[in-house]
């Protein structure tokens, strides 16, 4: 077994270090705070009434009994919000959008899957709650549903919105769909790249939806202020996410609500939607208390948002040499109950890993009888790539090509314009394959009965806002204030960029993740951004603090700005060895020369990181049972340059237990009528320690020209290779080639009686 490695090209003082992390006491010791630790004084308990039919009409909710319950406080439904008590013009904005979050939130006329909240109770504990909730009479009219992405594209398909229309490349259609989007992308000569290819290939494959697996469920507190001030205390990934929906849903400027997120037990792109806090907000109001929700694991299961299922159909035209001529794809995603899958994501990440003069991509949004889809690290790219890394791997079999020469030989580099049009900068896909290529792992023997596979993946990591606040105290301490949630070591990767910028400590940084009125504007932590983006705007404050700390010395000393410099650290004349101050030197000055330093910045990033993965699997079949054991797996990813290399290393290993699990055992199951049947982690089979080995890692760090220390991404691209990885390995422990995640032993087993080899 090797050892973790990290291909490093520069080193820093602080940047590339593996500090104590910031939170670690925190959370081993118990002091840490999560969402249900909020507990202010005379708090109401709630729960939410939840349709057991995945599509049905509303005809009459009565909730007189409840209401009169003792202990009961507060009973809503829709009708209590805005869009159920507003006219059309008083609601203002985009009417559908509206309709489609408010009803997202509380159904008002339809639901459109099982579990979809359709009234809310707030008693004096849950018990109450719950027996109350049990009173309410709801009346349904039962509908036909769908759950089957493919089912719901076909014409004459039960609609789940008589006002949906497909929006087709700008145009929108004249009558209701499901397919809430069609969007298309193309270059080159397609026709010519096909025609001009020794052998082409053309497949279709599946994903099921599946469920990010946090382990803390989704929780909110609220309390709406007699000033009409709204306080939110939740567990989330993005503070300004929440305030914005709420704001929007309830019709609320957003300075009305302040929202403070609370530390987090686990997300992976699940919760940056909001599901509970316009409930609690609302049932708030109504009693002048505070009110808190906590999901229960089945309604996380059934209410919150899963990654999508899809339906991908790719076709690629090679020479005998390998180099590929054209490429194509059709990709259609559910987006649940309202649209929005990342249907997109997964069209611009399909062929990325890729330079190809002749492609095309077409991407489907399509609402079916499902929770509304949620972001699942690298949303849309993981099924992309199996998909893809799949047919390449059929390609190299029947060419008798090595996979990794293949994928270098066709690998994206600097300069490779994408088919959607980007062209990518100074990237680390070639390394990468070079460090798999070159890896003890790749080099070994295949045992007897084991298959190996080899996959690319990537995500583009976009930046987005960031705001970051840093005050240099007395003793010369940074409190280092900003607005990213922490979700995967954000308080240690932006206290070390602070640190490296101002030649200071890591100790001597103190992060502080705040709420929504303490700190600008912030996008979500989530899609690989957030090291980078907020690293960006720490490392702009502290410059900020730099000039500040020269204008001090410089009043000091009686001299020009222009004679003092900032380096390592230290502050010193340029002309006069003598005179120097350390940082907390001059700290100490501070108050006597002008009061205390703050730096500050916001930050709007534009471009891409790119980051790129490559993952090797190694698996072993049991060809009686069907059951597959992966033996050996190493990724290799491009980091950039790693700020943290443990937190890094624990994302990629992270990222491929993840999707080992969607490879292999991870799935909803739906009945005949769409109801999910196995909502509890004792039927929804998540890999544990004992079905793993342990995950080797490459980091590989080419340096991303857009940021000061090289830093990309991480948490995304770690996800994408490793469904194709033990796809891939499983036909080569098998033969059969697999095109449906997950692999399931009935699935194997099945293959080999179809083939006559079981």
């Amino acid at each position: 077994m090797t050892s973790n490695q990290v291909l490093s090209e520069v080193e820093y003082n602080v940047v590339g270090k593996r500090p104590v992390r910031p939170d670690g006491v925190d959370k081993v010791t118990g002091r840490a705070r999560y969402g249900d630790d909020t507990n202010l004084t005379g708090t109401l308990q709630a729960k939410v009434l939840r349709s057991p039919h995945p599509h049905a009409r509303i005809k009459s909710i009565d909730t007189s009994k409840a209401e009169a319950f003792p202990g009961v406080k507060a009973v809503i439904t829709a009708k209590d919000l805005p869009f159920g008590s507003l006219s059309k013009d008083e609601l203002g904005g985009d009417y559908t959008a509206l309709k489609f979050a408010s009803d997202h939130m509380m159904a008002s006329d339809k639901v459109l899957f099982k579990g979809h909240p359709v009234a809310a109770v707030a008693a004096v504990n849950g018990h109450v709650a719950q027996s109350a909730m049990g009173l309410i009479e709801v009346e349904y009219e039962v509908l036909d549903s769908i759950v089957d992405v493919r089912e719901a594209m076909k014409p004459g398909a039960t609609l789940l919105h008589d006002e949906l229309r497909t929006n087709d490349m700008g145009e929108t259609s004249d009558k209701p769909s499901n397919i809430a989007t069609h969007m298309s992308y193309e270059i080159g000569d397609l026709a010519k790249g096909f025609a001009d290819a020794d052998l082409v290939m053309e497949k279709e494959f599946t994903t099921a939806t599946v469920h990010q697996g946090y382990i803390e469920p989704h929780n909110t507190t609220a309390f709406w202020n007699s000033d009409g001030q709204l306080n939110i205390w939740t567990s989330t990934q993005g503070s300004f996410q929440v305030r914005a929906t709420v704001s929007n849903i309830l019709r609320l400027p957003v300075s009305q609500v302040k929202v403070t997120p609370m530390e987090i037990g686990g997300g992976f792109g699940g919760k940056i939607t909001a599901y509970l806090d316009a409930i609690c907000a609302v049932l708030s109001r109504k009693t002048g208390t505070p009110v808190k929700a906590l999901m229960s694991r089945t309604e996380v299961f059934e209410a919150s948002g899963p990654a999508p299922a899809s339906w991908m159909r790719v076709k690629i035209g090679v020479k005998n040499n390998g180099k590929m001529t054209a490429v194509e794809t059709a990709m259609a995603m559910d987006a649940g109950a309202y649209p929005g899958s990342p249907v997109m994501q997964a069209i611009v990440c399909a062929f990325a890993c890729y330079d190809v003069e002749n492609g095309k991509v077409d991407g489907y949004d399509v609402v079916v009888n499902k929770p509304k889809s949620a972001a699942y690290r690298a949303p849309g790219a993981p099924q992309a790539a199996f998909a893809v890394e799949s047919l390449i791997d059929e390609i190299c079999r029947e060419l008798k090509l090595d996979p990794i020469d293949f994928r270098l030989l066709n690998a994206a580099k600097e300069g490779t314009r994408r088919i959607e049009g980007l062209v990518a900068r100074k990237i680390g896909l070639v390394e990468c394959l070079e460090a798999a290529r070159d890896h003890d792992h790749y080099k070994s023997k295949i045992e007897n009965g084991t298959g190996r596979g080899v996959a690319c993946g990537y995500w583009p990591n976009r930046g987005f806002q960031s705001s970051v606040v840093m005050t240099v105290n007395y003793d010369g301490v940074v409190s280092l204030i900003m607005g990213s949630v922490d979700i995967g070591g954000t308080r240690a990767s932006i206290a070390q960029q602070t640190a490296e910028t101002l030649g200071i400590a890591y100790e001597d940084v103190k992060p502080a993740v705040v709420d929504t009125d303490s700190i600008g504007y912030t996008f979500i932590t989530g899609g690989s951004r957030t090291s980078f983006a907020t690293g960006l705007a720490a490392i702009s404050a502290a410059e900020d603090v730099k000039q500040q700390m020269i204008s001090r010395a410089a009043k000091i000393w009686d001299t020009s700005e222009d004679d003092v410099e900032f380096v390592a650290g230290m502050i010193t004349h340029k002309s006069d060895e003598e005179l120097k101050l350390s940082f907390k030197d001059l700290a100490r000055q501070t108050a006597t020369t002008g009061g205390s330093i703050s730096g500050r910045s916001s930050v709007d990033p534009t471009g891409e990181g790119n980051g790129y993965a490559v993952h090797i699997a190694d698996v072993a079949v049991d060809r009686e049972t069907g059951k597959t054991d992966v033996t050996r797996f190493t990724a290799v990813q491009d980091a950039g340059k790693a700020v943290h290399p443990s937190y890094v290393e624990g994302q990629m290993q992270g990222g491929a237990v993840q999707g080992i699990g969607w490879a292999l055992n991870e799935e909803y199951f739906f009945d005949e009528t769409g109801k999910m049947l196995n909502s509890s982690f004792l039927d929804y089979r998540m890999p544990t320690t004992l079905d793993l080995p342990m995950i080797d890692t490459v980091i590989v760090e080419v340096a991303n020209p857009g940021h000061p220390y090289g830093v990309r991404g991480v948490g995304e691209a770690a996800i994408c290779p490793p469904m194709a990885a033990v796809a891939n390995a499983v036909t080569g422990a098998t033969g059969h080639r697999m095109r449906s995640l997950p692999i399931t032993p009935g699935k194997i087993l099945e293959a080999g009686w179809d083939n006559g080899t079981s």
